[in-house]
């Protein structure tokens, strides 16, 4: 059977009117493919050219009908867009710690950072502790064990305060914990995250002192470090190294149960001392109930319950 061959060059036939007939169409810029064919097309009337002028010359004609997403469809993909969007806000939390990480905001150069250099900043943190807690001023004259006791501010009405204050800047040590290695250890917090404490050692020692299973003791002042012209909203004084060595002996160390006679310039910490140097109050931190943000600790409500511990 011999193969038709088609001249793909050849002139469309157009369909006539009258059956069975075809015709060549000739299209130009005087007759355009559109009017020719719709009035080619067009059933038997009156007149196909003016029905043409009048209902589509001129008018813009879809070809095509889009289907319509129904109302339905519409509502699903909306909520299908605010449950995404609210899983990315739940792990932005995540994202931005490990975009932190990476920039190494939180990362430390344990050969530069001394414990000296950071005193500063656990001066300024008892100068916070002084306005949290409103200390009183130090006396002039000389005290004694009784009379220091006497002043020293209820620890009851301090627990609160201190479950919501910032800890950046305190001297912690490691009273008890599960692993005997890290009993005694202490430093100044310089960073503390939900589940562990990064601390300073006076070896200039960065350690990481992990919250479960752990106990820690801190200590605030009985007096406060502020000035007497201190007044609420002022900035706190910007504190400065002086020129005691850190390795000189303390004057004396309190507790809550214990006070010791002193004057009144030793009631406040120099420059280069700690708050273990001047009377202070003791407190125990049990890291268990204490594994929080500082961000989500200042706005939870803890309760009262026992507990059993190491």
């Amino acid at each position: 059977m011999a193969q038709q061959t088609i001249d793909i060059y050849a002139p469309l036939p157009f369909k006539s009117k009258q059956k069975n007939v075809r015709t060549t169409a000739t299209f130009s810029s005087s007759s355009p493919f559109t009017p020719t064919y719709v009035i080619s097309s067009l059933s038997g009337s009156s007149d196909p050219t003016a029905l043409y002028n009048n209902r589509v010359k001129g008018r813009q004609i879809l070809l095509e009908n889009p289907a319509r997403e129904s109302r339905l469809k519409k509502e699903t993909e909306r909520k299908k867009q605010e449950r995404k969007k609210e899983k990315q806000q739940r792990k932005l939390g995540l994202i931005g710690k490990r975009k932190r990480e990476e920039r190494g905001l939180w990362k430390f150069d344990n050969k530069s950072i001394k414990f000296a250099s950071l005193l500063p900043l656990h001066h300024l943190w008892l100068g916070y502790m002084s306005e949290l807690l409103g200390l009183p001023q130090p006396p002039s004259g000389a005290v004694n064990k009784g009379s220091v006791a006497k002043m020293a501010p209820s620890s009851a009405n301090m627990h609160p305060k201190l479950l919501k204050a910032d800890f950046h800047g305190a001297f912690l040590t490691v009273k008890k914990a599960k692993n005997p290695c890290l009993i005694g250890l202490e430093g100044i917090i310089i960073h503390e995250t939900e589940n562990a404490f990064k601390v300073i050692t006076e070896k200039d020692q960065v350690k990481l002192l992990p919250k479960q299973n752990s106990i820690f003791t801190f200590a605030t002042p009985v007096f406060s470090t502020l000035p007497a012209t201190f007044r609420h909203g002022m900035p706190y004084p910007t504190p400065t190294l002086g020129p005691q060595s850190l390795s000189d002996p303390p004057d004396a160390t309190f507790t809550t149960k214990e006070a010791a006679p002193s004057k009144g310039p030793g009631l406040v910490p120099s420059q280069s001392e700690t708050v273990r140097a001047v009377p202070h109050l003791q407190f125990e931190l049990y890291g268990n109930q204490f594994r929080f943000r500082s961000t989500e600790r200042a706005g939870k409500k803890f309760k009262y319950k026992e507990t059993i511990e190491l």
